[in-house]
């Protein structure tokens, strides 16, 4: 059988900003899933820092993607919440993100979907009400692993170790806002099971 071919959608946070590519979680991600002896091809980000939902809607049209992907990974959200997105908005773009991600897996059990981690925690929200932060972005991921479940996908909750991991040194980049490839291999050890699970649904009905 060919190497399984794995597709990661989001925005900086899996585009790794301020990583170098080898410290990127998909990238990580595969390297793991290598070490567990499963053949995977190198990933296919489609994944601009910034990026709202819309944002990445849009770049998945115009990168053409064609269905046949044996994992595909989402991360979105952030910006939305961000930039004051209502929630009841991002459930509906959210829901249109993930039946794309399911068309081009061929199955939906073979769609992981990744929390949003909160920024709120980091020196970035200096001067912001972090409790507000927090809460919203819980209110977002509320509204993603809801749908995730619902659609019979794969859901993963990084946010605590987000939150947890902030407060120590190295797991950060110097931006003071993302991940650092420390903490990134955090996330793996936690996303790896559920990439292992929907890479056995390859090939079944």
């Amino acid at each position: 059988m060919a190497p399984a071919r794995f597709l990661a959608l989001g925005d900086s946070y899996t585009i790794g900003e301020g990583v170098a590519e080898a410290g990127r979680w998909p990238v990580q991600l595969v390297a793991r899933l290598r070490e567990h002896g499963i053949a995977v091809d190198g990933p296919r980000i489609v994944a601009t820092t910034g990026w709202t939902t819309d944002e990445l809607s849009a770049a998945m049209h115009a990168a053409a993607l064609t269905p046949g992907w044996a994992l595909v990974t989402l991360l979105i959200g952030v910006n939305d919440q961000y930039r004051g997105y209502p929630a009841a908005g991002y459930r509906e773009r959210f829901l249109g993100l993930l039946q794309r991600a399911a068309d081009l897996a061929g199955d939906v059990r073979r769609v992981v979907v990744v929390s949003i981690p909160d920024w709120g925690v980091t020196s970035f929200a200096e001067g912001r009400d972090r409790t507000a932060i927090a809460n919203e972005i819980d209110t977002f991921n509320a509204i993603a692993r809801d749908e995730t479940l619902r659609a019979h996908a794969r859901w993963v909750d990084v946010t605590p170790t987000s939150r947890d991991a902030a407060a120590n040194p190295g797991m950060l980049v110097d931006d003071g806002l993302h991940p650092s490839a420390a903490q990134y291999a955090m996330w793996v050890t936690l996303i790896a099971p559920a990439a292992e699970a929907a890479l056995r649904e390859r090939g079944t009905p």
